[in-house]
């Protein structure tokens, strides 16, 4: 076996050692045991929200079974057909095995980080909002910049993308727009993009300037519905209005937009694309899943701590930088990583973004575990 074949096949090896720790592979079948002896309890259904968790808890423990072992034999499958094409002389037969273990270890890396989102909400469905910075028209445009950027991104990861509002800008683009997006570990992935997002460029607008903007984006997931979340009808203010969409579209003729105050805190959402009562459940549902954010952010305040000493920016800081001009270059300010391909980031290439900040929030928190020990 040639030595980069080697180092390719210790790789996915190195990523199988991790994810089996991460997903305690030595208890996962009496573990899996266990769940299905529960599932076969005639009383289960009884509470349907402690049946439908308890079946989601199930389906990701056999799901990440599934995934170890199907790496662990389709590695062992390519390393047998290297060796057999290499007696047989086979080069063809090699080299197809050699171009799967490449493959193959760009999967296992991935399964190996995607095991990294074992947070409390981190395999929730995600609430995004984005508004608008100081700047007028230059903000606005860039805050549909980042709408488009995250929507792609969520489209090509197959989640479901529901606008929930949407105002647009006097001018061009949005002053503000807000999302629900639904699918496997929503939250985990896009919580790292919660902040200000500063962006550099010529003025598309006539004035050949060169211009700074910004926009911030603020992440929260949606709540499971057995996560109990009170809220005080006193502390809260709800008002109805007009809205409309981007360029004068979907314009309602009644007040069917919500907008509910938290007064406790300053917390508003809204929600302007449905009847008045689906929408008045909707930003209920926001702000009951913003104050379990804040709940969330109180938890892991020593971990935020330790993370500020290398320069992580709290939520609602500048955290990333995208210069179009005079150079090209989108910069994350917390963990350093960086990608002259500015047309691909803002076209929805920001994996590589939240792996870098998740790998970064993962080892923070095993120092600060560790300092607590």
């Amino acid at each position: 076996m040639r030595a980069e074949t080697q180092n390719t096949v210790d790789a996915i090896r190195n990523s199988l050692t991790l994810l089996g720790q991460r997903m305690d592979l030595e208890t996962a079948d009496h573990r899996l045991e266990e769940f299905n002896a529960r599932v076969e309890d005639p009383t289960l259904w009884d509470n349907p929200e402690a049946a439908q968790k308890l079946m989601r808890e199930r389906q990701m423990l056999v799901d990440s079974i599934a995934v170890y072992k199907g790496i662990a034999q389709e590695l062992e499958d390519n390393i047998e057909l290297i060796e057999l094409g290499e007696m047989e002389e086979d080069a063809e037969v090699v080299a197809e095995a050699e171009a799967a273990l490449t493959t193959l270890a760009a999967r296992a890396a991935e399964k190996e980080l995607e095991a990294l989102l074992n947070g409390e909400a981190d395999g929730n469905d995600t609430f995004l909002e984005i508004n608008a910075g100081a700047g007028g028209t230059e903000a606005c445009d860039w805050a549909q910049m980042l709408q488009r950027m995250y929507v792609r991104w969520a489209e090509k990861r197959g989640y479901k993308v529901e606008l929930q509002s949407e105002e647009a800008g006097t001018e061009a683009g949005i002053k503000s727009a807000a999302y629900k997006i639904s699918g496997a570990n929503a939250y985990g992935w896009l919580k790292s993009e919660s902040g200000v997002h500063r962006l550099v460029r010529i003025s598309p607008f006539g004035k050949g300037t060169r211009e700074t903007s910004f926009a911030s984006v603020w992440v929260y997931p949606v709540v499971d519905d057995n996560i109990e979340i009170e809220v005080n009808p006193a502390d809260i203010r709800l008002d109805t209005y007009r809205s409309s969409g981007a360029g004068g579209q979907h314009v309602n003729t009644t007040d069917s937009a919500v907008r509910i105050t938290h007064l406790p805190t300053g917390i508003v959402v809204t929600s302007s694309e449905k009847s008045q009562h689906q929408n008045r459940d909707i930003a209920m549902k926001a702000l009951k899943s913003r104050l379990y954010q804040m709940e969330l952010d109180r938890r892991n305040e020593a971990i935020n701590e330790a993370h500020a000493a290398k320069g992580s920016a709290g939520w609602g800081n500048q955290i990333r930088s995208y210069v179009l001009q005079p150079y090209q270059m989108v910069k994350d300010l917390r963990t350093n990583h960086e990608t002259s391909d500015t047309a691909g980031v803002l076209d929805g290439d920001l994996d590589g973004f939240m792996a870098a900040t998740l790998a970064m929030n993962v080892a923070g928190k095993s120092r600060s575990e560790a300092q607590a020990d």
